[in-house]
């Protein structure tokens, strides 16, 4: 091909989700799979979010409310802050996307932790800007470290808290310290998409900082714990001078409607919420209490998934457990060569897991 491509643009590793429990079924010849893979929530939706869904299928033959107003207004009263601090967006990918497009140019800087979620590399990549790594210490983000990687030319930082893929988390002493010390004209992103499956209560919830003078976004999403993924709808909170910029280049309809009566709907149903908090909650106790009793070492997490050390390479693991079935996630692509990750599922999916896992261990 002839055509001029940035060398920015060809530096960019595409990103790999987890495999689909159809092409699983398809590529081995299995039945009944279960995917274990990409921490999504194993009840689904609510009752009430598909019964609103529904519905609004009959008015597909419309365009949907460019403003988001209903779902913002729910937001601004489930979180409590103006809707004009509040953007939606086709998943919180999407914003991501809009805050490199918005704030990022050719020869900028991004700090990010390393690992976590590959999309802030991706689309600072994609804005030209130079992603700055801080790695974790002890597998939880560093914000020492961090803050070193400051120079000039940083114009983002990206956090996620609970870090994906290690579900620790940054505390609130750590981040009342760290915030005093950024520069006014940097962004500060606090990605709090598992925000709501953390037991701890030393953790630092992004919206409690809004009055501080560093600017910070704050991301939250429905596919997680509101169990729509599939429909891809997310939100940011932020100032209201940084949500007029990020209108402003906002994709027309970003949110379609089918999400927006979905998330309205399941901001609405916090008995359903309760119920998938508990139900990972446990599933973590059970899981956390067989891998003691196997003698497999894991790590502690404050999200729905947390990270296994199998002592072997874990490539051969994620293979072998397809065969069984069960999709999990190899971290070795992320430098750590010996851990998988496992979200949890509903009982019956954990005590497969596990059955597959000890089959494949020994």
């Amino acid at each position: 091909m002839k055509i001029p491509v940035p060398d920015y643009i060809l530096s960019i590793t595409p990103y790999s989700p987890g495999k689909p429990l159809e092409e699983l079924e398809r590529e081995y010849g299995i039945a009944d799979s279960i995917k274990l893979a990409s921490n999504e929530n194993p009840l689904g939706p609510s009752p009430m979010a598909i019964e609103a869904i529904k519905n609004a299928m009959l008015r597909l033959n419309r365009y949907p409310d460019g403003s988001g107003h209903d779902l913002i207004r729910k937001i601004s009263d489930h979180i409590g802050v103006s809707p004009r601090h509040i953007v939606l967006g086709n998943g919180s990918d999407e914003i991501i996307g809009m805050l490199a497009f918005a704030f990022l140019q050719p020869g900028d800087e991004a700090v990010l932790p390393n690992p976590s979620f590959l999309m802030y590399d991706i689309m600072a990549r994609g804005a030209g800007a130079v992603p700055v790594f801080a790695p974790l210490t002890s597998l939880s983000i560093d914000l020492d470290l961090i803050l070193e990687r400051i120079t000039p030319k940083t114009r983002i930082i990206f956090l996620c808290n609970p870090n994906n893929p290690t579900g620790t988390i940054i505390t609130n002493n750590d981040f009342d310290a760290f915030i005093k010390e950024i520069p006014e004209d940097i962004i500060v992103v606090m990605d709090e998409a598992y925000i709501e499956f953390v037991r701890d209560q030393n953790c630092a919830v992004g919206y409690e900082y809004m009055d501080n003078k560093t600017p910070l976004v704050i991301l939250r999403t429905f596919s997680k714990v509101y169990g729509l993924a599939g429909l891809r709808i997310g939100y940011g909170i932020m100032p209201a001078a940084i949500a007029d910029i990020l209108n402003r280049i906002r994709l027309p309809f970003n949110a379609n409607s089918l999400a927006q009566a979905g998330a309205c709907a399941a901001l609405e149903d916090k008995g359903f919420i309760e119920k998938v908090v508990s139900l990972i909650h446990e599933g973590l106790d059970f899981l956390y209490d067989a891998l003691d009793r196997r003698g497999i070492k894991y790590f502690p997490t404050q999200s729905n998934f947390f990270l296994i050390d199998v002592r072997k390479d874990a490539d051969d693991i994620y293979e072998n457990m397809l065969r069984q079935g069960v999709i999990v996630r190899s971290m070795k692509s992320y430098g750590y060569p010996s851990y998988i990750r496992v979200n949890v599922g509903l009982r019956e999916e954990n005590v497969r897991f596990l059955q597959a896992l000890e089959k494949i261990m020994a």
